[in-house]
Protein backbone atom coordinates (compact mmCIF):
# COMPACT_ATOMS: atom_id res chain seq x y z
CA UNK A 1 0.00 0.00 0.00
CA UNK A 2 2.90 2.31 0.81
CA UNK A 3 4.43 1.63 -2.61
CA UNK A 4 1.12 2.47 -4.32
CA UNK A 5 0.81 5.76 -2.44
CA UNK A 6 4.40 6.64 -3.33
CA UNK A 7 3.73 5.84 -7.00
CA UNK A 8 0.57 7.96 -7.03
CA UNK A 9 2.31 10.82 -5.25
CA UNK A 10 5.25 10.85 -7.65
CA UNK A 11 2.93 10.71 -10.65
CA UNK A 12 0.84 13.54 -9.22
CA UNK A 13 3.94 15.67 -8.77
CA UNK A 14 5.08 14.99 -12.31
CA UNK A 15 1.61 15.77 -13.71
CA UNK A 16 1.43 18.99 -11.68
CA UNK A 17 4.74 20.24 -13.03
CA UNK A 18 3.70 19.27 -16.56
CA UNK A 19 0.39 21.11 -16.18
CA UNK A 20 2.22 24.15 -14.79
CA UNK A 21 4.59 24.19 -17.75
CA UNK A 22 1.74 23.82 -20.22
CA UNK A 23 -0.17 26.66 -18.56
CA UNK A 24 2.88 28.90 -18.80
CA UNK A 25 3.39 28.16 -22.50
CA UNK A 26 -0.35 28.41 -23.23
CA UNK A 27 -0.66 31.82 -21.61
CA UNK A 28 2.46 33.10 -23.35
CA UNK A 29 1.47 31.88 -26.83
CA UNK A 30 -2.19 32.89 -26.39
CA UNK A 31 -1.12 36.31 -25.24
CA UNK A 32 1.01 36.73 -28.34
CA UNK A 33 -1.79 35.87 -30.78
CA UNK A 34 -4.43 37.72 -28.76
CA UNK A 35 -2.21 40.77 -28.75
CA UNK A 36 -1.86 40.65 -32.54
CA UNK A 37 -5.64 40.61 -32.96
CA UNK A 38 -6.35 43.30 -30.37
CA UNK A 39 -3.49 45.49 -31.58
CA UNK A 40 -4.79 45.35 -35.16
CA UNK A 41 -8.30 46.49 -34.19
CA UNK A 42 -7.11 49.09 -31.68
CA UNK A 43 -4.72 50.58 -34.24
CA UNK A 44 -7.54 50.95 -36.76
CA UNK A 45 -9.70 52.60 -34.11
CA UNK A 46 -6.90 54.92 -32.95
CA UNK A 47 -6.19 56.07 -36.50
CA UNK A 48 -9.73 57.48 -36.71
CA UNK A 49 -9.54 59.54 -33.50
CA UNK A 50 -8.30 63.13 -33.33
CA UNK A 51 -6.08 62.70 -30.28
CA UNK A 52 -2.64 61.15 -30.49
CA UNK A 53 -2.69 59.84 -26.92
CA UNK A 54 -4.32 56.53 -27.88
CA UNK A 55 -1.69 55.97 -30.59
CA UNK A 56 1.06 56.64 -28.04
CA UNK A 57 -0.45 54.20 -25.52
CA UNK A 58 -0.83 51.45 -28.14
CA UNK A 59 2.71 51.98 -29.45
CA UNK A 60 4.22 52.03 -25.95
CA UNK A 61 2.25 49.02 -24.72
CA UNK A 62 3.21 46.79 -27.63
CA UNK A 63 6.36 45.23 -26.07
CA UNK A 64 4.80 44.97 -22.60
CA UNK A 65 1.69 42.93 -23.43
CA UNK A 66 3.76 39.83 -24.20
CA UNK A 67 5.58 40.30 -20.89
CA UNK A 68 2.26 40.52 -19.04
CA UNK A 69 1.05 37.34 -20.74
CA UNK A 70 4.19 35.54 -19.64
CA UNK A 71 3.83 36.81 -16.06
CA UNK A 72 0.17 35.76 -16.01
CA UNK A 73 1.14 32.28 -17.17
CA UNK A 74 3.89 32.17 -14.56
CA UNK A 75 1.39 33.13 -11.85
CA UNK A 76 -1.07 30.39 -12.88
CA UNK A 77 1.78 27.89 -13.19
CA UNK A 78 2.88 28.79 -9.66
CA UNK A 79 -0.58 27.96 -8.35
CA UNK A 80 -0.66 24.62 -10.16
CA UNK A 81 2.90 23.50 -9.40
CA UNK A 82 3.50 21.75 -6.06
CA UNK A 83 5.67 24.51 -4.60
CA UNK A 84 6.78 24.51 -0.99
CA UNK A 85 5.10 27.04 1.35
CA UNK A 86 8.31 29.03 1.57
CA UNK A 87 8.77 29.39 -2.22
CA UNK A 88 5.19 30.22 -3.26
CA UNK A 89 5.02 33.67 -1.55
CA UNK A 90 8.45 34.58 -2.93
CA UNK A 91 7.32 33.72 -6.45
CA UNK A 92 4.15 35.79 -6.05
CA UNK A 93 6.14 38.81 -4.90
CA UNK A 94 8.65 38.38 -7.72
CA UNK A 95 5.86 38.22 -10.33
CA UNK A 96 4.15 41.31 -8.89
CA UNK A 97 7.46 43.19 -8.77
CA UNK A 98 8.21 42.36 -12.42
CA UNK A 99 4.69 43.45 -13.36
CA UNK A 100 5.14 46.77 -11.51
CA UNK A 101 8.52 47.24 -13.17
CA UNK A 102 6.94 46.75 -16.59
CA UNK A 103 4.16 49.23 -15.69
CA UNK A 104 6.81 51.74 -14.56
CA UNK A 105 8.73 51.61 -17.82
CA UNK A 106 5.45 51.78 -19.76
CA UNK A 107 4.37 54.89 -17.85
CA UNK A 108 7.77 56.51 -18.39
CA UNK A 109 7.64 55.83 -22.12
CA UNK A 110 4.06 57.10 -22.46
CA UNK A 111 4.90 60.28 -20.52
CA UNK A 112 8.00 60.91 -22.62
CA UNK A 113 6.25 60.41 -25.96
CA UNK A 114 3.19 62.41 -24.87
CA UNK A 115 5.32 65.36 -23.77
CA UNK A 116 7.28 65.28 -27.03
CA UNK A 117 4.12 65.00 -29.12
CA UNK A 118 2.03 67.67 -27.41
CA UNK A 119 5.04 69.85 -26.67
CA UNK A 120 5.70 70.36 -30.37
CA UNK A 121 2.09 71.49 -30.84
CA UNK A 122 1.85 73.74 -27.79
CA UNK A 123 4.06 76.59 -26.66
CA UNK A 124 5.30 75.06 -23.41
CA UNK A 125 7.03 77.19 -20.81
CA UNK A 126 10.07 74.87 -20.94
CA UNK A 127 11.75 73.71 -24.14
CA UNK A 128 11.66 70.01 -24.92
CA UNK A 129 15.19 68.66 -24.67
CA UNK A 130 16.99 65.45 -23.83
CA UNK A 131 17.41 66.78 -20.29
CA UNK A 132 13.67 67.29 -19.73
CA UNK A 133 12.93 63.89 -21.25
CA UNK A 134 15.49 62.23 -18.95
CA UNK A 135 14.09 64.11 -15.94
CA UNK A 136 10.55 62.87 -16.61
CA UNK A 137 11.72 59.30 -17.02
CA UNK A 138 13.88 59.38 -13.88
CA UNK A 139 11.05 60.74 -11.72
CA UNK A 140 8.64 58.03 -12.88
CA UNK A 141 11.25 55.28 -12.47
CA UNK A 142 12.05 56.45 -8.93
CA UNK A 143 8.35 56.40 -7.99
CA UNK A 144 8.01 52.92 -9.49
CA UNK A 145 11.12 51.70 -7.65
CA UNK A 146 9.70 52.94 -4.32
CA UNK A 147 6.43 51.09 -4.99
CA UNK A 148 8.33 47.90 -5.85
CA UNK A 149 10.43 48.15 -2.68
CA UNK A 150 7.28 48.62 -0.61
CA UNK A 151 5.77 45.53 -2.26
CA UNK A 152 8.86 43.53 -1.33
CA UNK A 153 8.59 44.71 2.26
CA UNK A 154 11.87 46.62 2.13
CA UNK A 155 11.99 49.79 4.22
CA UNK A 156 13.27 52.76 2.23
CA UNK A 157 14.33 54.74 5.31
CA UNK A 158 17.77 53.10 5.59
CA UNK A 159 18.24 53.55 1.84
CA UNK A 160 17.46 57.26 2.04
CA UNK A 161 19.83 57.59 5.00
CA UNK A 162 22.62 55.87 3.08
CA UNK A 163 21.99 58.11 0.08
CA UNK A 164 22.15 61.18 2.30
CA UNK A 165 25.50 60.14 3.75
CA UNK A 166 26.92 59.16 0.37
CA UNK A 167 25.63 62.21 -1.49
CA UNK A 168 28.52 64.38 -0.28
CA UNK A 169 31.12 61.93 -1.60
CA UNK A 170 29.23 61.63 -4.89
CA UNK A 171 28.99 65.42 -5.22
CA UNK A 172 32.74 65.80 -4.71
CA UNK A 173 33.55 63.06 -7.19
CA UNK A 174 31.16 64.38 -9.84
CA UNK A 175 31.69 68.13 -9.54
CA UNK A 176 32.02 68.73 -13.28
CA UNK A 177 29.05 66.52 -14.13
CA UNK A 178 26.82 68.16 -11.51
CA UNK A 179 27.91 71.63 -12.64
CA UNK A 180 26.93 70.80 -16.21
CA UNK A 181 23.64 69.29 -15.04
CA UNK A 182 22.72 72.39 -13.04
CA UNK A 183 23.81 74.64 -15.90
CA UNK A 184 21.55 72.64 -18.22
CA UNK A 185 18.58 73.26 -15.91
CA UNK A 186 19.41 76.97 -15.81
CA UNK A 187 19.53 77.13 -19.62
CA UNK A 188 16.18 75.39 -19.95
CA UNK A 189 14.50 77.40 -17.19
CA UNK A 190 15.87 80.67 -18.57
CA UNK A 191 14.49 79.88 -22.05
CA UNK A 192 17.60 81.38 -23.64
CA UNK A 193 17.20 79.11 -26.65
CA UNK A 194 15.36 75.98 -27.75
CA UNK A 195 16.24 73.02 -29.95
CA UNK A 196 16.09 74.23 -33.53
CA UNK A 197 17.29 77.79 -32.80
CA UNK A 198 20.33 79.14 -34.62
CA UNK A 199 22.85 80.63 -32.18
CA UNK A 200 26.37 82.03 -32.18
CA UNK A 201 28.70 81.83 -29.16
CA UNK A 202 31.24 84.53 -28.36
CA UNK A 203 34.04 81.98 -28.86
CA UNK A 204 33.03 81.67 -32.53
CA UNK A 205 31.02 78.45 -32.69
CA UNK A 206 27.60 78.73 -34.31
CA UNK A 207 24.86 76.43 -35.55
CA UNK A 208 21.44 74.97 -34.89
CA UNK A 209 20.68 73.67 -31.39
CA UNK A 210 20.24 69.90 -31.71
CA UNK A 211 19.68 69.09 -28.06
CA UNK A 212 20.38 70.26 -24.52
CA UNK A 213 21.50 67.18 -22.60
CA UNK A 214 22.28 66.56 -18.94
CA UNK A 215 25.97 67.28 -19.57
CA UNK A 216 26.43 68.95 -22.96
CA UNK A 217 24.66 71.01 -25.59
CA UNK A 218 25.01 69.93 -29.20
CA UNK A 219 25.13 72.33 -32.16
CA UNK A 220 24.83 71.38 -35.83
CA UNK A 221 26.89 73.61 -38.09
CA UNK A 222 25.77 74.58 -41.58
CA UNK A 223 28.42 72.16 -42.81
CA UNK A 224 26.41 69.44 -40.97
CA UNK A 225 29.12 68.84 -38.37
CA UNK A 226 28.16 68.44 -34.70
CA UNK A 227 29.76 70.64 -32.03
CA UNK A 228 29.54 69.34 -28.45
CA UNK A 229 29.83 72.08 -25.82
CA UNK A 230 29.68 71.62 -22.02
CA UNK A 231 26.61 73.26 -20.49
CA UNK A 232 28.81 75.23 -18.09
CA UNK A 233 30.56 76.94 -21.02
CA UNK A 234 27.22 77.66 -22.70
CA UNK A 235 25.87 79.15 -19.49
CA UNK A 236 28.85 81.49 -19.06
CA UNK A 237 29.12 82.60 -22.70
CA UNK A 238 27.68 85.59 -24.52
CA UNK A 239 25.23 84.10 -27.02
CA UNK A 240 23.43 85.60 -29.99
CA UNK A 241 20.17 83.83 -30.72
CA UNK A 242 19.12 84.59 -34.28
CA UNK A 243 15.66 83.13 -33.68
CA UNK A 244 14.65 85.40 -30.79
CA UNK A 245 12.46 87.33 -30.46
CA UNK A 246 11.55 86.07 -33.95
CA UNK A 247 13.19 84.34 -36.91
CA UNK A 248 12.68 87.24 -39.29
CA UNK A 249 15.74 89.51 -39.35
CA UNK A 250 17.38 92.37 -41.23
CA UNK A 251 20.39 91.96 -43.49
CA UNK A 252 22.75 94.90 -43.86
CA UNK A 253 24.96 94.84 -46.96
CA UNK A 254 27.72 97.45 -47.33
CA UNK A 255 28.24 99.06 -50.75
CA UNK A 256 30.64 101.73 -52.01
CA UNK A 257 30.27 104.03 -55.04
CA UNK A 258 32.65 106.51 -56.65
CA UNK A 259 32.71 110.11 -55.44
CA UNK A 260 31.53 111.34 -58.80
CA UNK A 261 28.31 109.32 -58.70
CA UNK A 262 24.82 110.84 -58.64
CA UNK A 263 23.73 109.77 -55.16
CA UNK A 264 20.01 110.15 -55.87
CA UNK A 265 20.35 107.82 -58.84
CA UNK A 266 22.49 105.41 -56.82
CA UNK A 267 19.83 105.23 -54.10
CA UNK A 268 16.99 104.71 -56.57
CA UNK A 269 18.78 101.98 -58.55
CA UNK A 270 19.97 100.19 -55.43
CA UNK A 271 16.49 100.11 -53.89
CA UNK A 272 14.98 98.79 -57.14
CA UNK A 273 17.48 95.94 -57.23
CA UNK A 274 17.02 95.14 -53.55
CA UNK A 275 13.22 95.02 -53.81
CA UNK A 276 13.46 92.85 -56.92
CA UNK A 277 15.67 90.39 -55.04
CA UNK A 278 13.35 90.29 -52.02
CA UNK A 279 10.34 89.51 -54.20
CA UNK A 280 11.97 86.92 -56.46
CA UNK A 281 14.45 85.01 -54.30
CA UNK A 282 13.41 82.36 -51.77
CA UNK A 283 13.80 83.56 -48.20
CA UNK A 284 13.16 87.25 -48.81
CA UNK A 285 10.28 89.13 -47.16
CA UNK A 286 8.23 90.21 -50.17
CA UNK A 287 6.23 92.81 -48.23
CA UNK A 288 9.35 94.58 -46.98
CA UNK A 289 10.58 97.71 -48.79
CA UNK A 290 14.36 97.84 -48.82
CA UNK A 291 16.06 101.13 -48.04
CA UNK A 292 19.50 102.72 -48.27
CA UNK A 293 21.48 104.76 -45.76
CA UNK A 294 24.66 106.62 -46.65
CA UNK A 295 27.01 106.40 -43.70
CA UNK A 296 30.56 107.61 -44.44
CA UNK A 297 33.09 109.12 -46.81
CA UNK A 298 35.59 106.33 -47.35
CA UNK A 299 39.18 106.54 -48.62
CA UNK A 300 38.08 105.77 -52.17
CA UNK A 301 34.27 105.69 -52.11
CA UNK A 302 31.10 107.02 -50.58
CA UNK A 303 29.88 104.18 -48.38
CA UNK A 304 26.25 103.17 -47.96
CA UNK A 305 24.35 100.33 -46.31
CA UNK A 306 21.49 98.47 -47.99
CA UNK A 307 18.95 97.03 -45.55
CA UNK A 308 16.92 93.99 -46.63
CA UNK A 309 14.70 91.58 -44.67
CA UNK A 310 14.81 87.76 -44.67
CA UNK A 311 12.71 85.03 -43.08
CA UNK A 312 15.56 83.53 -41.03
CA UNK A 313 19.31 83.70 -40.51
CA UNK A 314 20.40 81.19 -43.16
CA UNK A 315 18.32 82.92 -45.85
CA UNK A 316 20.68 85.89 -45.78
CA UNK A 317 23.37 83.97 -47.67
CA UNK A 318 21.29 83.42 -50.80
CA UNK A 319 19.74 86.90 -50.61
CA UNK A 320 23.19 88.52 -50.31
CA UNK A 321 24.53 86.35 -53.13
CA UNK A 322 21.76 87.31 -55.58
CA UNK A 323 21.76 90.97 -54.54
CA UNK A 324 25.49 91.42 -55.20
CA UNK A 325 25.20 89.72 -58.60
CA UNK A 326 22.21 91.77 -59.73
CA UNK A 327 23.49 95.05 -58.27
CA UNK A 328 26.86 94.68 -59.99
CA UNK A 329 25.15 94.07 -63.34
CA UNK A 330 22.72 96.98 -62.86
CA UNK A 331 25.48 99.40 -61.81
CA UNK A 332 27.42 98.50 -64.92
CA UNK A 333 24.34 99.08 -67.08
CA UNK A 334 23.60 102.44 -65.40
CA UNK A 335 27.21 103.59 -65.52
CA UNK A 336 27.61 103.69 -61.74
CA UNK A 337 31.19 103.03 -60.75
CA UNK A 338 32.23 100.77 -57.88
CA UNK A 339 35.77 102.04 -57.24
CA UNK A 340 38.78 99.95 -56.39
CA UNK A 341 40.39 100.74 -53.06
CA UNK A 342 42.92 103.49 -53.71
CA UNK A 343 44.76 106.25 -51.95
CA UNK A 344 45.99 109.48 -53.56
CA UNK A 345 49.37 110.71 -52.29
CA UNK A 346 50.54 114.24 -53.10
CA UNK A 347 54.29 114.92 -53.05
CA UNK A 348 55.93 118.33 -52.93
CA UNK A 349 59.13 118.71 -54.86
CA UNK A 350 61.55 121.46 -53.91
Amino acid sequence: MTAVNSFISSNYTWLSWTAAGMALVLFWVSGFFLFRIIHYHLSKWASKTETDLDDIIILSGKPHVITWSFLSGLFVAGKIAPLTPSIAPVLDKAILSLFLLSITFLAANIASLAIKNYGTKANLSLPLTGLTDTLVRVVIVIIGALIILANLGISITPILTALGVGSLAVALALQDTLSNLIAGFHIIAGKQFRPGDYIKIDSGQEGYIVDIGWRTTRLRELSNNIIVIPNVKIGSSIITNYYLPQKEMSVVIPVGVAYGSNLEKVEKVTIEVANSVLRSVTGGIKEFDAFVRYNSFGDSSIDLSVILRVKEFTDKFLITHEFIKQLHERYRTEGIEIPFPQRVVHTIQK
